[in-house]
């Protein structure tokens, strides 16, 4: 029996102003992708004001995107539903055999894979902290990459405490470590850099997570993915001290989380910038469904 997992998504996103602006150009990532894991069956999106023009289109990191253009009239409020049906199919997140090159940090990579994987490699300059934490676990697992994610994973979730905070860029993994503190996006910026210092390709994906059989009230989540030679890229959720398996929904990936803003755009007005608030409003439910792998008699 192959266990697959069916999700009806609904989030609503409102915007209001303090006073009447005129809208810009906005972009919106919140549709679930299509990969080895999952399956998008159908996405919708309503917009309120109705834009002049929208496209949608596939990002750089291959996210899909919807643009949109506005009327330039005043208006105080700015609203975006979607609703989204995903089937998951992931349950073991590490059915695969690593290639035998990619057991041990660092890693030589063949020259056409380092070449694709570059965007998810790069570092600036990583705080002395981050390297710090990714050296001691490379030194405790010696260099095996498989058990150094996992370890990592799970360090970030035990040493850190969760805090709430909606709006917001991700802060600097430093920070993070400083702190001890974070939410789920900043534990995933952490996690990504930590795996760079280790030689390893690493992205910022962000999504839903279904949480446990109490929660009725969602916000958008945020994980890491490490390319695995032999595996792909598989993710692994800091915050939940876990392996991504049936029960995250992936929207975009990107090696810079900025790339990854659920809603973008600009907005003008002739009275300077206005206040403005925002609220989220996400349903998820969420329906196991089993099916044969091979047909059986009754």
């Amino acid at each position: 029996m192959a266990r697959v997992v069916r999700y009806q998504i609904t989030h609503s996103t409102l915007y209001t102003y303090s006073h009447p602006v005129e809208l810009g150009s906005h972009c919106v990532k919140l549709c679930p992708r299509t990969d080895g894991q999952q399956r998008l069956q159908q996405f919708h999106l309503e917009v309120d004001p109705l834009p002049q023009q929208h496209t949608r289109l596939l990002d750089p990191d291959g996210n899909v995107a919807d643009r949109f253009w506005f009327d330039p009239q005043p208006v105080q409020s700015l609203k975006f539903v979607t609703t989204a049906e995903v089937e998951v199919v992931c349950q073991n997140p590490f059915d695969y055999l690593a290639a035998p090159w990619a057991i041990a940090c660092p890693w030589d990579y063949p020259s056409s894979l380092a070449l694709r994987l570059y965007p998810y490699r790069q570092l600036t300059t990583p705080h002395p902290r981050v390297v710090e934490l990714a050296q001691d676990l490379l030194h405790q697992v010696e260099g095996n990459a498989g058990l150094f994610v996992s370890q990592l994973t799970q360090r970030i979730y035990e040493d850190c405490r969760y805090i709430h905070r909606l709006e917001g860029a991700p802060q600097l993994p430093g920070i993070t470590l400083s702190q001890r503190t974070g939410t789920c996006r900043d534990f995933a910026l952490l996690w990504v850099e930590a795996c760079r210092v280790a030689g390893l390709a690493a992205r910022f994906v962000s999504g839903y997570q279904r949480g446990d059989e109490t929660t009725t009230q969602h916000e958008l989540h945020a994980w890491g993915e490490v390319y695995m030679p032999g595996g792909g890229w598989r993710g692994f959720d800091p915050t939940l001290g876990l392996a991504v398996t049936d029960g995250h929904i992936a929207v975009a990936a990107t090696g810079d989380p900025r790339r990854a803003a659920p809603v973008s755009g600009d907005i003008q007005s002739p009275l300077g910038r206005p206040q403005t608030s925002l609220v989220c409003d996400i349903r998820l439910v969420d329906d196991a469904l089993f099916s044969q792998t091979q047909s059986q008699s009754q």
